[in-house]
């Protein structure tokens, strides 16, 4: 758990995180496509920049949002965006 805490998470190659106007929302665009996202991770995406690590992104958005607790949903979160190839981990 601790190495996952300290990996630095970034949006994977090929995906770009963007608000789409028509859709109005945040999406991944990827080359076969889109993922239309929820704010929450959109939220989160957007502090993967490949230079923090998890526990900076966590910082990050408990200060962004003035909120507590966020650890055990955004890593539950950037594991399955790991499993579905949007984040990589640096």
């Amino acid at each position: 758990m601790s190495d996952t805490l300290n990996s630095k998470p970034g949006i994977a190659l090929g995906y770009r995180l963007q608000w789409e106007e028509v859709q109005q929302c945040h999406v991944l665009l990827y080359p076969e496509g889109m993922v239309q996202l929820n704010d929450t991770a959109a939220a989160i995406l957007a502090f993967c920049d490949g230079k923090r690590s998890v526990l900076g992104v966590i910082a990050a958005l408990e200060n962004e949002y003035e909120a507590e607790d966020l650890r055990e949903d955004v890593v539950a979160f950037l594991h399955e965006a790991v499993d579905r190839g949007w984040v990589r981990y640096g």
